[in-house]
């Protein structure tokens, strides 16, 4: 799995000049230009221009990428042929449906990043196939208002509906060391929901969340980042299993607790994603 953080992955449209300036100095992890939803079909070759330009340009502080629309409208083929030939560093695909786009994609875009898009009913049965696809993949998305029109699903505050979509994900997503990256929350004067559905995210196994407006930055990267209990444990286990009576040993006891040195495993990744979250600060 890709050693960048992805706590936040910010949209924002790239048919909006300023908010492609804005994108150079914002605090998430990922800021993804937006040429598929958030513009409109009058504006998809403005706003192609100006990301291969924003692209090209670069001084971002987040990793950047750009959301292509999908190969089968009137603009994703020249919008992967354009970025490609700018050098995008990511490319983020939607409406991923079958393991044969994933290979169009990678071929299209031998140097690129690419993270898919799962927000139908054929992605998720395809969800094993295309998580193994290779290449270029890095990552995986659930488009939850897409999955929730086609799957016409209810609201649910808890993610009803979507719980064993989100666990899938998740799994393929591990199955093959991709990222895992958690939908949009679309209500952004609920602080409160943000931070349910992104600790929800969290608990699910996922790296990070879609974000669609600044102001929720801050939300998800707390959410997604080890907190100080988690790094106190992880160290905890590191210092006993670094002990010279653990030596030789598969199991120890520490904090009341009998710990493996799976744990071990874990806890040094965790606290692995500490350090990285803290230097990105």
């Amino acid at each position: 799995m890709s050693g960048e953080l992805a706590r936040s992955v910010l949209y924002l449209p790239a048919s909006n000049a300023r908010a492609i300036e804005k994108a150079r100095n914002v605090d998430c992890d990922v800021a993804v230009l937006d040429l598929e939803d958030a513009v409109a079909p009058e504006a998809k070759i403005e706003a192609r221009v100006a990301a291969v330009a924003a692209v090209k340009a670069g001084g971002f502080r987040p990793r950047l990428g750009v959301r292509i629309n999908a190969l089968d409208t009137d603009w994703g083929e020249d919008d992967l042929d354009a970025l490609a030939q700018a050098g995008a560093g990511l490319i983020v695909a939607p409406k991923v449906e079958t393991v044969e786009t994933v290979y169009a994609l990678s071929a299209r875009a031998p140097d690129a990043a690419l993270w898919a898009m799962i927000e139908t009913p054929r992605g998720l049965i395809a969800l094993s196939e295309i998580a193994a696809a290779g290449g270029g993949l890095q990552g995986l998305m659930l488009g939850v208002n897409d999955l929730a029109k086609a799957l016409r699903t209810g609201a649910s505050p808890d993610r009803e509906p979507f719980k064993p979509w989100l666990a899938a994900l998740v799994v393929a997503a591990r199955a093959h060391g991709l990222l895992a990256i958690d939908g949009v929350f679309n209500r952004i004067e609920d602080v409160d929901g943000l931070a349910a559905e992104a600790a929800q995210g969290r608990l699910y196994g996922f790296d990070g969340k879609s974000l669609i407006h600044p102001s929720q930055i801050a939300a998800a990267n707390a959410a997604f980042a080890p907190s100080e209990a988690e790094v106190q444990a992880a160290q905890a286990v590191v210092a006993a299993f670094a002990a010279p009576e653990a030596e030789g040993r598969g199991a120890i006891r520490v904090g009341g607790a009998m710990v493996e040195r799976l744990h071990l495993g874990q806890a040094e990744a965790l606290l692995a994603r500490h350090a990285e979250a803290t230097n990105r600060r």
